[in-house]
């Protein structure tokens, strides 16, 4: 089968990950703000690190239900910061609780991130070269999660999120995901 040419065929999880779940359209509110927190996490990363600690992340960060999350005290936190299973950051873990208490705060989190969503569909990339690191709608996006308080949200990091959660389609034109 063909596949994206950014993914590696010899990781079994990294190709379960392709085929099932990147760049398809979510609107599932959880979802979401799990993969706006992951790929803060990725900041300076790769995704395949990530993707390796991800069940650890959904079990110390509460399966990320934003409820919860936005409960978790300084020493919680905290505490996490030598928790070998997740990235070791910091920033990048009081960032989680952070952009939980954005996220409730919004009035309609799901309708409002897809509001920035492109409105038409780009030509499929062919090589490695075709993949925009960030967009014109993940720069918007972005200065907007910043303003509503959201942390770890750059261009780039906010342009992976669009291709995660499907709303934008990247999937490589011969990719056998793509339409």
């Amino acid at each position: 089968m063909t596949r994206c040419p950014w993914l590696p065929p010899d990781k079994p999880l990294y190709v379960k990950y392709h085929d099932e779940e990147w760049g398809v359209a979510s609107h599932d509110p959880r979802y979401l703000f799990e993969m706006i927190c992951l790929e803060g996490a990725q900041a300076g990363l790769s995704w395949w690190t990530v993707l390796q600690k991800r069940e650890r992340y959904r079990e110390v960060f509460h399966n990320f239900v934003p409820e919860k999350v936005a409960k978790m005290t300084d020493k919680q936190l905290e505490k996490l910061v030598y928790d070998p299973g997740i990235i070791r950051h910091r920033g990048k873990i009081f960032s989680v609780r952070d952009n939980a208490r954005a996220w409730l705060a919004l009035d309609n989190p799901v309708e409002w991130l897809w509001g920035f969503a492109p409105s038409k569909k780009k030509k499929r990339p062919r090589t490695m070269a075709d993949y925009a690191a960030r967009t014109r709608e993940s720069d918007v996006l972005s200065k907007a999660l910043k303003k509503a308080g959201f942390n770890f949200v750059g261009s780039t990091i906010t342009y992976a999120f669009m291709q995660a959660t499907g709303m934008v389609d990247d999937h490589a034109a011969g990719c056998m995901k793509s339409e």
